[in-house]
Parts: structure tokens; sequence; C-alpha cells
């Protein structure tokens, strides 16, 4: 995503627009696919991303990719992202502070 230029704004627009139920598609196992604009390309032409998530106050982004390079994930990447969602969602404060510590998690925090 770095490459795409998506900033950590566009991530946490893209995280309050899902709490308000704005997602482009349930692929189930906790996966949800959601667009996100690129600059001077806008949603329909931007990036996808896959995010992990039990619909609370937790959306762990997995993966990304810009639609003109890829249209989506073959089915032995939607299990891997299950499973690693899965994983990832049944981690505890602790867990995910470890993780962070260890910059294998970035944690996004908007305004409280």
């Amino acid at each position: 995503m770095r490459k795409s230029q998506v900033t950590h704004l566009d991530i946490l627009g893209a995280a309050e627009e899902m709490v308000q139920g704005l997602i482009d598609a349930n692929l189930g196992g906790h996966l949800v696919k959601k667009r996100v604009a690129l600059r001077g390309r806008g949603k329909s032409a931007g990036a996808r991303t896959i995010v992990a998530t039990k619909f609370e106050q937790r959306w762990i982004f997995l993966f990304g990719f810009e639609k003109n390079e890829r249209s989506n994930i073959d089915a032995s990447e939607l299990k891997v992202l299950q499973e690693l969602a899965a994983t990832l969602l049944d981690f505890d404060q602790q867990a995910i502070a470890v993780a962070v510590d260890a910059g294998q998690l970035f944690q996004l925090q908007g305004e409280e």
C-alpha cells in the first residue's frame, strides 16, 4: 500500500466507513473487502483491501492491491487469509501489544 501512497488517514477513513456498515463484499471467515480511494483516481479505480473483522472495534487490514494490478484474490489466498484472520482476531490486548512492539502489527487509532 505504500507504493500506492495510501495514508494512515485513508485507512482510518475506510475503517470508519466499515463501522457504518459500508463494505464492498463479505468474503466469509471474518474477512471483508473494502475499496480505498487513491489520490486522483477515486474508489472505483483505486485500491482494494482485505480486512479481518468481527464487526466490532477491531479492523485488521491484511492485504491490499490496486485494481489495475489484479482483480481479486484466488481461493488459496482466501483460505490463508481466513486462517490468519481467525488467529489475529483471537489476540487479546496483550498479544496485540507484543505484536505491535515487535513491528508485526501497526496500530492506528482515530480520534477518541
